[in-house]
């Protein structure tokens, strides 16, 4: 059971332990172990390709984010992005919400009813409920 979606960043960081990750969402992964899975959307590993690109992230960020979401173990879970996801995108605003990535994962959570976590100030000024 998914119990929250992370955006591409707060994946980046809870999987690195980067103190930038946000201390309620870092408490919400670390307690989602006895509650159900993050969410992981497609669209964060194909964002991940051009950062690693563009030198913003290490080399190994992909990899070692997809190697998590494969481990039974992890929190982490894939999330498609599917039909569903892209029909849920026309009720998130392109206003509020203008970055393609960002409303494909705001769509992925308000799809399966959690909360996004996420630092950045436009969703978080959204209607998406968001932690961080």
């Amino acid at each position: 059971m998914i119990v929250a979606v992370a955006d591409t960043h707060a994946a980046i960081w809870h999987l690195f332990s980067d103190p930038r990750l946000g201390k309620a969402a870092s408490a919400f992964i670390d307690g989602a172990i006895a509650r159900g899975d993050i969410g992981i959307s497609a669209i964060s590993l194909a964002e991940m390709v051009y950062l690693v690109e563009k030198a913003r992230i290490p080399a190994n960020a992909l990899n070692d984010l997809h190697a998590a979401i494969a481990d039974p173990k992890s929190v982490l879970q894939h999330m498609p992005l599917d039909e569903a996801v892209a029909m849920k995108m026309t009720e998130v605003s392109r206003q509020d919400i203008p970055d393609l990535p960002d409303r494909v994962i705001a769509a992925t959570a308000q799809l399966h009813g959690v909360p996004l976590l996420s630092r950045d100030g436009r969703i978080r000024s959204s209607t998406i409920a968001t932690i961080w």
